[in-house]
C-alpha cells in the first residue's frame, strides 16, 4: 500500500481519496494501449439516457442497461447513448475514437425496422454550451472522436412506418474503441507519390474509356494493360498496411469485434395504434423567409428561392408541424403564407392537400410582385381556395400582437376585407393584452378577457399567450367562457419570450420534460390549436455556414428550433434541435391522450395525466422521464385491444 503524504492526516491526502483499501480494477491497463486488443469496456463508459435528459459534457456515467421502448405506428421514439472515455489511447489531442455500428431491428416473424430508413443516429452538439443540435452520423457505421474527461451523447431515433406490423423488435448498437484516423496522418502520401498514383489511375481510365466500336482483340489488350497498372498501384507501398503474406486482411475480424465490443441491447414494442397522419392539434410554426434569403443568398421570387422554401416546408412536416412563411412589416403587421405560389398553381394544391398539413396560412397580399392589382389578388385567391376541399384548413394571420387602438383598427379593416370575399374565412389573431390607449376594463387581465368581444366578428381564432396566465391555470376557464364555439370561434395558445422558467417553454437550457410539457399543457387546458412565431429566427448572416447567433434581447433558443446543416458539415439538410424532437414527442403524447379520452372520457384522461405525475399544472410536472413511460404504458395497456 502506498503511504499517504504527511499532511494527509490534516486533509491533503486522506481527504482526497487515499484509503487503505486502494482502488480495485478488474483489468488494470498497463503501458501503451492498442484498442484492437483491449475490451472497449475497459476504455470507455457506455450508458443510456431518455430523450428528455440534457446530456452535458460532465454527465456522470451510469450502469449500462438494455433499452426498452414503446411506439405506435407512425410514431418516432428516441433514446440517448452516452459515451465517456476512461483513459486516452489515441496519442493525440482527443482521448480516442470509437466506432458506432447499428443494425436493423427485427421481429420474430422476420419484419424489420431498417437502419437509415427507420433507425437513425445523430450526434448531440452543444449550442452556447447547452446540448441542442442533432448532427446526422454516417450509417450503418460511424466514427466519433471523444474528448478527455467529457461525455459525448448520440441521439438514437426510430421511426415506425404506418404499415409496420405490431410486435417486439430487437437489435443492438455495437461500440468499439478503434485507432484514430489521425494516427495514420504521418503516413500521408507526399506530393510526388500522389502525382504518381494520379497518373497511373488516369492512364487506366484513358485506356478504358474510348473502347466503343473498337475490335475485340484491342479491347482485351486495353483491359489487360489497365489490370496490370491497377495491380501495380494496389501492391505499392502506399497500401502495404492492408496486406499480409496471404493477401488482404480486414482491420478487425468479426470474432475480435464480438469479444471486445460493448453491445447496447435495443428492444422496441410496436403496438397497433396508428398516430393519425393529419395531426389532431394544428401546430402552426413560422419560418422567416428573409432569414433564408439572407443566409442562402437566394433572391426573393427566384427559382432558387422557391426551392429553398420548399425544402424547409417539406422537412418540417415530419415533426407534425404545419409551417407558414412570414415576414414582418411596420407595427407588427405580418405577411404569412404556407405556399409561396398563387392559389391556382399546382404546387399550392399539392401543399394544401398534403394530409400531414393540419392548417395553412393564406396571404392577404401578393407574396411575389405580380401584374395584378393587390385588391384583385385577394379576391381571386379566396375564390379559388373556397372551391377546394382543403379550404377548411385555411386561416388568415394578419397581425402579430396588436397593442393599441390604431393597430386593432387596422387589423379589423384587413379582416373585413377578407370576410367580404369569404364570410366563413378564419382570421387568427395573437394577443396578450387589450389596446393600451383605450382600456377595455379596469385591470389588465380583465381587459385581456374582453378582447374577443372587442374583436368580434373580425377574428375567429383567438390565440392567447400562455404567459398571461402565470401559474393560475384556473383563469383559462374565464377566457373560454368569453368565446362562442357554436359560431366557429376557437381558442389557440402560443409561447415565445414567455412564460419563463419553471413554466413549460422551448428555451435553450430548460429541462427536457419542460420542453415536452408545452403540449401536455395545451391538452389539459383544452386549446384546439397552437402557434409558434419562428423556428429559424437567428441573427442575420450572409453565408450558409456562418456561426449561429441567437437574437439579442430574446432568451437563448427563442425563435430557433433548427439550424442550417452547412454550419456543421457539407450537408445542406437542416439540423434539428433537441427541443424540436421534444416538441414532436409532446405532439405524439397529445394523440395518446386523445385516444385514451376517446375510450374513457376526458376526465379519466386528466386523472391519468395527474396520477402518473406527468402534468398537474404549469409549475407542477414531472422532472423524471419514468412518469412519461408509465403514462404511455398505461394507455398502451388500456387501448391496444380496442384501437
Amino acid at each position: 500500500m502506498a503511504v499517504p503524504p504527511v499532511e494527509g492526516v490534516a486533509g491533503g491526502g486522506t481527504a482526497y481519496g487515499w484509503n487503505d483499501g486502494g482502488l480495485n480494477v478488474s483489468n488494470p491497463l498497463k503501458g501503451s494501449i492498442d484498442p484492437t486488443e483491449v475490451p472497449t469496456a475497459d476504455l470507455v463508459h457506455v450508458w443510456c439516457l431518455p430523450s428528455t435528459a440534457n446530456v452535458g459534457p460532465q454527465e456522470v456515467p451510469r450502469n449500462l442497461e438494455p433499452v426498452n421502448l414503446l411506439a405506435a405506428r407512425n410514431e418516432r421514439e428516441s433514446v440517448q447513448l452516452a459515451i465517456r472515455p476512461k483513459v486516452s489511447w489515441s496519442g493525440s489531442s482527443v482521448a480516442g475514437v470509437v466506432q458506432v455500428q447499428c443494425c436493423d431491428l427485427c421481429s420474430a416473424s422476420g419484419d424489420r425496422l431498417i437502419v437509415g430508413q427507420s433507425l437513425k443516429l445523430r450526434r448531440v452538439v452543444p449550442m452556447l454550451g447547452v446540448p441542442d443540435a442533432l448532427v446526422p452520423l454516417d450509417l450503418p457505421i460511424s466514427q466519433i472522436s471523444l474528448q478527455p474527461g467529457e461525455t459525448t451523447a448520440v441521439w438514437v431515433s426510430i421511426d415506425v412506418p404506418n404499415e409496420q406490423p405490431p410486435g417486439l423488435y430487437e437489435g443492438e448498437i455495437i461500440i468499439n474503441a478503434t485507432k484514430a484516423d489521425t494516427e495514420s496522418s504521418s503516413q500521408c502520401l507526399g506530393k510526388a507519390e500522389k502525382h504518381q498514383l494520379f497518373t497511373e489511375l488516369r492512364n487506366c481510365l484513358d485506356a478504358l474509356e474510348p473502347i466503343d466500336g473498337k475490335p475485340l482483340d484491342e479491347v482485351v489488350e486495353r483491359v489487360k494493360s489497365s489490370t496490370t497498372s491497377l495491380r501495380k498501384v494496389l501492391l505499392s507501398s502506399s497500401f502495404s498496411e492492408f496486406f499480409s503474406d496471404n493477401g488482404p486482411v480486414d482491420m478487425m475480424d468479426e470474432d475480435a469485434i464480438s469479444n471486445l465490443s460493448v453491445r447496447v441491447k435495443l428492444s422496441l414494442t410496436v403496438w397497433d395504434f396508428i398516430i393519425p397522419t393529419t395531426p389532431s392539434l394544428p401546430a402552426v410554426f413560422g419560418i422567416s423567409d428573409t432569414v433564408i434569403e439572407d443566409r442562402f443568398g437566394v433572391g426573393h421570387g427566384s427559382s432558387e428561392w422557391y426551392d429553398a422554401l420548399e425544402q424547409h416546408f417539406k422537412w418540417l412536416l415530419q415533426y407534425r408541424i404545419s409551417p407558414y412563411f412570414c415576414r414582418w412589416g411596420d407595427s407588427m403587421r405580418v405577411l404569412t403564407y404556407t405556399s409561396p405560389w398563387p392559389a391556382d398553381h399546382p404546387k399550392s394544391d399539392e401543399y394544401f392537400s398534403d394530409p400531414r398539413l393540419a392548417a395553412y396560412a393564406v396571404p392577404h397580399s401578393p407574396v411575389v410582385s405580380c401584374n395584378d392589382a393587390a385588391k384583385d389578388y385577394l379576391q381571386k385567391e379566396i375564390e379559388i381556395l373556397r372551391t377546394k376541399s382543403h379550404w377548411k384548413k385555411a386561416y388568415f394571420y394578419l397581425w402579430d400582437e396588436p397593442l393599441n387602438m390604431e393597430q386593432y383598427e387596422s387589423l379589423c379593416n384587413m379582416a373585413s376585407e377578407v370576410h367580404a370575399y369569404a364570410p366563413d374565412a378564419r382570421v387568427l389573431t395573437t394577443y396578450y393584452c387589450g389596446p393600451s390607449d383605450a382600456p377595455l376594463a379596469p385591470t389588465p387581465f380583465e381587459a385581456f378577457l374582453k378582447v374577443p368581444k372587442f374583436l368580434r366578428p373580425h377574428t375567429q381564432i383567438y390565440c392567447t399567450s400562455e404567459w398571461v396566465f402565470g401559474n393560475r391555470e384556473d383563469l383559462v376557464k374565464d377566457v373560454i367562457s368569453e368565446l362562442h364555439p357554436e359560431n366557429g370561434e376557437e381558442w389557440w395558445t402560443y409561447v415565445c419570450m414567455g412564460p419563463s422558467d419553471p413554466h413549460p417553454n422551448w428555451h435553450l437550457g430548460m429541462r427536457g420534460t419542460q420542453h415536452r410539457a408545452v403540449m401536455w399543457r395545451v391538452w389539459k387546458e383544452g386549446g384546439t390549436g397552437f402557434l409558434y412565431w419562428g423556428a429559424n429566427c437567428y441573427e442575420k448572416a450572409t453565408v450558409p455556414s456562418a456561426e449561429i447567433r441567437f437574437r439579442r434581447g430574446l432568451p437563448p433558443g427563442d425563435g430557433v428550433l433548427y439550424y442550417p446543416g452547412e454550419v456543421f458539415s457539407s450537408s445542406k439538410q437542416p439540423v434539428a434541435s433537441l427541443r424540436l424532437e421534444r416538441i414532436l414527442s409532446g405532439l405524439q403524447d397529445f394523440e395518446y391522450l386523445k385516444l385514451y379520452a376517446s375510450r374513457y372520457g376526458k376526465e379519466e384522461a386528466l386523472t391519468l395525466l395527474e396520477k402518473t405525475g406527468v402534468y398537474l399544472g404549469p409549475e407542477r410536472y414531472t422532472h423524471e422521464h419514468m412518469a412519461i413511460d408509465i403514462m404511455r404504458g398505461e394507455i398502451f395497456s388500456s387501448c391496444r385491444s380496442c384501437s
